[in-house]
């Protein structure tokens, strides 16, 4: 890295010894930016629909409840501010200085590694067998694993700068705030962007590797009606609110060392005051639940055997009256004082097999797992 760039990590660093609430974040093909509330506490909302109206940096869970609030960081610091143990100024004529404080991230036990691919698979079990009496259309089945800190002196500014490196077609972020820990990701799929009249959403689902680094070609039945059972939802949801969009075919991206098949969908907004009613529509989609929504929804908080937290929900920039750019939040992992927390998932049908189902969500966890590597 440059000496700007270290010393960029070691100011984003202290933040989070501070507990301060803050996002880090590089859309594909931009610079990274930065956002920082410095004046009171970052809003908490219990329902998506509480957005409307509202700008700042959000980060919401899969299921919002009162250990998982969605949370949205309302900045007064829209630079990283670089001379530490100086004063900086914010909003309203006020300062504060970088100087170290007593917050310690929350510690966890680590679980026996040798049963999380028995326990992955009894959870397949009872996943796909509503799926074969035809109860549901497609389910979403994702784990975690937690994996212990190798050393004490793991960055995870760092590590984003790392990802924006590695990740070049991916929504990187790095996240921080009291009410949810620290958070890093990096997430292809786009659950709405735009600005002023013009909108966007993509569907993104089916995943199969890069074929000697480039994009498959062939696709089988399986990934194909799995993506488009992401489309006909997005469709519906917004032929529901009288929204006739725009729709391109269904095409190979990148994502990592992965790839998916992505639909883009565009559409005009003219009340732009409504975004939280549109997020409240298209979350969770069945790119990370399954189909019909609020049945395979109560399914999953049931019987996936976890608490999915800020995984698979969504986070990014919203500014009604600027520019929007929020995303599912997925290759992400919870940075805890002594261990990684990595999620990852992939959807289910019918035709689905235990083995490549496990090694897709192994493959999805080499996403952080890279980040790691070299701490």
């Amino acid at each position: 890295m440059t000496p700007d760039e270290l010393r960029a990590c070691e100011v984003i660093d202290a933040l989070i010894r501070q507990n301060r609430s803050f996002a880090l974040w590089r859309i594909p093909g931009e610079s990274p930016r930065f956002a920082m509330q410095t004046s009171g506490f970052a809003r908490l909302l219990y329902n998506i629909e509480e957005l409307d109206g509202q700008s700042g940096f959000v980060i919401a869970p899969f299921h919002v409840s009162e250990q998982h609030p969605i949370v949205l960081i309302r900045p007064d610091i829209r630079e990283l501010p670089l001379d530490k143990g100086e004063d900086v100024p914010c909003s309203g004529n006020k300062s504060f200085t970088l100087m170290e404080q007593k917050f310690h991230a929350r510690e966890t036990k680590v679980p026996c590694k040798g049963n999380l691919k028995e326990d992955y698979n009894r959870r397949f079990n009872s996943f796909i067998e509503p799926l074969r009496r035809k109860q549901f259309e497609k389910l979403v089945l994702s784990r975690s694993q937690t994996i212990p800190a190798g050393k004490a002196d793991f960055s995870p500014a760092a590590a984003f700068h790392k990802a924006i490196r590695r990740y070049k077609y991916s929504y990187v972020y790095l996240c921080h705030t009291p009410a949810t820990g620290t958070w890093l990701g990096c997430t292809p799929e786009i659950i709405l962007s735009g600005e002023k009249g013009e909108w966007h959403t993509v569907a993104l689902a089916g995943t199969q590797p890069l074929q000697n680094g480039e994009l498959p070609t062939e696709w089988d039945d399986k990934n194909r009606e799995e993506q488009e059972y992401v489309a006909f939802y997005i469709r519906k949801q917004l032929q529901a609110l009288g929204i006739k969009p725009t729709e391109t075919a269904p095409a190979p991206v990148r994502a990592g060392e992965l790839s998916h098949l992505k639909s883009d969908f565009s559409f005009p907004l003219p009340d732009n005051k409504k975004l939280g009613d549109l997020l409240e529509r298209l979350h969770p989609t069945p790119a990370v639940c399954g189909l019909p929504k609020e049945e395979t929804y109560r399914f999953i908080r049931e019987n996936e055997g976890y608490d999915r937290s800020y995984y698979s929900g969504f986070i990014g920039w919203l500014a009604p009256e600027e520019k929007s750019d929020l995303y599912v939040n997925l290759r992400c992992m919870n940075i805890l004082a002594d261990a990684f927390v990595l999620y990852a998932g992939g959807g289910i049908l019918a035709s689905s097999e235990t083995e490549s189902e496990w090694l897709e969500t192994e493959a999805k966890m080499q996403t952080m797992m890279h980040l790691i590597l070299d701490f």
